[in-house]
């Protein structure tokens, strides 16, 4: 007896008669395909053994009847030859074509790929005619509870050319060949490549591997013409390969990154040495991701010629806000875009507390530029983006700029707003900007930045706590004490804080509120989401920007109807813990207005009808202290009523009331401005990337804040020869 295997692959070569594969159709019917007319027993003295056949061109013409469970199988040659069991090898699992030829799928619930074959494969040195001579027995026998086991196969590209194969044009033809050379690990090197012609040959000067094809008339078809497919050099053996291009990585990783735009080069690296077995440089990788990216969401350069058709949409789907872009008037390169959404006008004007903080980052794109924030607070504490600027470069002038427009946005209300109160680092720029656009607004310190510097300058981490417990002091008293602490320590670094008037940064003296807030550090609050913003086309950064916007402002106003109290979380626990404080503290009333309230810690008078307490916590924080709630509470009087409006719920709702609505796909702009009667004509105006290009090389992760810039760096020495410059590692002097 000799054993025919029955295996399930994918070659679709098989070895019956020329190539007649038996295969499992989506029915799980057993077919035999033909192969241009060829009879079985034709051609049987051919090789055949796996791996030897051309593709099935056939069509399945005898069939497993599945409905009469019998087998019907027409041969040329002796028709009554019985075939008494054939059994399947699917990895470890079988099944069974019993005597009556009946093919039984033992599990139901599971289903052979439609692109599985089943070939009967002849072993060597035997014909079919032989097979006729004896029983066609199979190695395997399968019982009914025996579970079939599905393997999943993966469809991969044939790489197999041939005379006469066709490609639909030129670029198609050469990328064929490239991913051949890439998937057999030899380096191919083109000999001549036009129009109508493609000839390249191994990159091997010994081997003869060669390939011709030319271009059909009338038609941009290529087809190969000669080939001489042996190869003699044995492939590279290096681990790179010249025909993977950035072009090549590109098209792998594609599918890839429109999954997971997240994916790293490094990723792309490992997948690549995974499934092809070479190893590429991280530049390609990052090269051919960027390509794949700007394929998806666009080039910069598209990004800045878009920009005025984008600020028309801005206005058009959110009526009522800001969008302006500004060229340079000799060469409409790109200089200025200013974008504040009407939502975040009303919730600032209507419900937000007067307080603005200005900072910037940034940008990590290919052009150079700054992105610029105006910033307010909620009820709760959270950030409220009210304004974004870009510019090509941060400066003095575009400091100017970017407050001049916050105040034309805000001067239509300057008579309902109080007096406005704005932190920020202070540099030269945004201390001109405030003082020229907001001559009445208090302009203070961000504490983040002034201890920042502060900590590089002495490096000392109590001395840094107590600078900020000198900042939060509500008292000058208290204020002075820790100074002294300081200078008790180090008296340097008591003469660099007195340096820096104590009104622009320290809470006891600065006149204006700012409700507890001492830093404007928006870009650090915001920087999960912001740095990735900043490495995009421009239109893109500004559309993640609005997109975080339109959910902040959804998920608040959704958190905000579940609130059953008077006041937002925040300042609910403020004044429960100002409550607990105050019932041990005794009260003696003056008049119908004033208290003076005793407790451990001294005596505070209280004045309920200016909301003012001796301690300034009233009035600095908007909300009552312990010693006004003591007081409030002795006369019977309903706290809440005594707090900003800004902190109740109510006006918390009204700050997200608005909603910052979508934009369409840039695919349909010129469509919606043609159908828009009220579009303006500034649409035709083309803005150029700005000339700055940035440098190469991987982009700064950390920001470098203004007061660092131009700081003399730390001047290393040399241990060996005792002179500065260098390090003992890098050291050249003679021994």
């Amino acid at each position: 007896m000799v054993n025919h295997d029955v295996l399930l692959g994918q070659n679709n070569g098989a070895a019956l008669g020329r190539i007649q594969p038996v295969v499992l159709d989506r029915n799980h019917n057993l077919v035999i395909a033909q192969n241009h007319g060829l009879e079985m027993g034709q051609a049987h003295e051919q090789d055949t053994r796996l791996g030897q056949g051309q593709d099935n061109q056939g069509v399945a013409d005898h069939e497993y009847d599945e409905q009469e469970n019998g087998l019907s199988m027409e041969m040329e040659e002796k028709p009554d030859h019985d075939i008494q069991d054939v059994h399947l090898l699917v990895g470890s699992s079988e099944l069974d074509m019993s005597d009556h030829n009946e093919l039984v799928a033992v599990s139901e619930s599971q289903e052979l790929d439609e692109n599985m074959e089943l070939t009967v494969i002849q072993h060597d040195d035997m014909g079919m005619d032989s097979m006729h001579d004896m029983d066609f027995h199979q190695s395997l026998v399968v019982t009914p509870a025996h579970i079939l086991q599905q393997r999943t196969l993966a469809i991969s590209p044939s790489y197999e050319l041939h005379v006469g194969q066709e490609f639909s044009d030129v670029k198609a033809c050469r990328r064929a060949l490239r991913d051949c050379a890439i998937a057999l690990h030899f380096e191919m090197q083109t000999i001549k490549s036009d129009k109508t012609r493609f000839t390249a040959r191994c990159a091997s000067e010994e081997c003869p591997w060669r390939i011709h094809a030319a271009k059909l008339p009338g038609v941009p078809t290529f087809t190969i013409r000669t080939i001489n497919d042996s190869h003699t050099c044995g492939g590279i053996s290096h681990l790179g390969h010249q025909q993977a291009s950035v072009q090549w990585v590109a098209s792998s990783v594609e599918q890839s990154l429109r999954e997971n735009p997240n994916c790293k080069p490094k990723e792309i690296l490992e997948e690549i040495h995974r499934v092809h077995g070479i190893t590429l440089s991280y530049k390609q990788a990052w090269r051919g991701k960027e390509r794949i990216m700007a394929a998806m969401r666009g080039s910069f350069e598209e990004g800045y010629r878009l920009l005025p058709q984008y600020c028309e949409q801005v206005k058009r789907t959110n009526p009522g806000s800001i969008a302006s872009v500004y060229g340079n008037p000799t060469d409409n390169c790109f200089q200025r875009l200013f974008i504040s959404f009407q939502a975040s006008i009303y919730g600032f004007l209507n419900a937000c507390r007067p307080l603005l903080g200005l900072d910037r980052t940034f940008l990590k794109s290919k052009y150079l530029g700054t992105l610029l924030l105006a910033t307010g607070f909620d009820g709760d504490g959270g950030l409220f983006p009210l304004a974004f600027g870009v510019v090509d470069e941060e400066n003095d002038d575009n400091w100017m700029w970017f407050l001049s427009e916050l105040h034309n946005l805000l001067e239509v209300n300057t008579e309902n707003m109080p007096r406005l109160t704005i932190l920020s680092d202070r540099q030269k720029g945004i201390a001109d900007g405030v003082e020229a656009n907001f001559p009445t607004a208090f302009h203070g310190f961000c504490m983040r930045h002034l201890s920042e510097s502060f900590r590089k300058e002495f490096n000392n981490t109590l001395l840094v706590n107590l600078l900020w417990d000198a900042a939060h002091a509500l008292t000058v008293i208290e204020f002075e004490a820790k100074i002294l602490e300081i200078e008790e320590i180090s008296q340097d670094a008591a003469y660099w804080i007195r340096r820096i008037p104590s009104r622009l940064w320290a809470t006891a003296y600065f006149e204006g509120t700012r409700f507890g807030h001492l830093t404007a550090n928006i870009v650090e609050s915001l920087n999960t989401w912001i740095l990735e913003a900043s490495g995009l086309p421009i239109i893109q950064m500004m559309e993640c920007i609005r997109r975080q916007l339109m959910t902040w402002f959804n998920e608040r106003r959704e958190t905000s109807m579940q609130w059953t109290s008077i006041l937002v979380p925040s300042a609910e626990r403020r004044v429960a813990e100002a409550l607990e404080r105050a019932r041990t503290y005794q009260v003696l009333r003056a008049n119908e207005a004033e208290f003076e309230v005793i407790s451990h810690e001294g005596t505070n008078i209280v004045d309920i009808r200016n909301r003012c307490c001796l301690c300034r916590g009233w009035q600095l924080y908007g909300l009552p202290c312990a010693h006004a709630v003591a007081a409030l509470l002795s006369c019977r009087q309903n706290v809440h009523r005594f707090t900003e409006s800004c902190f109740t719920v109510a006006t918390y709702r009204k700050a997200y009331s608005q909603t910052i609505h979508p934009i369409p796909d840039k695919t349909l702009w010129t469509e919606l401005s043609e159908g828009d009667p009220t579009g303006s004509q500034s649409v035709e105006m083309i803005i150029h990337p700005p000339k700055s290009l940035r440098p190469p090389g991987r982009p700064r992760k950390k920001r470098v804040r203004a007061e660092d810039r131009g700081q003399v760096k730390r001047v290393v020495h040399c241990s060996r020869c005792n002179q500065t410059g260098h390090f003992r590692t890098t050291c050249a002097a003679p021994v």
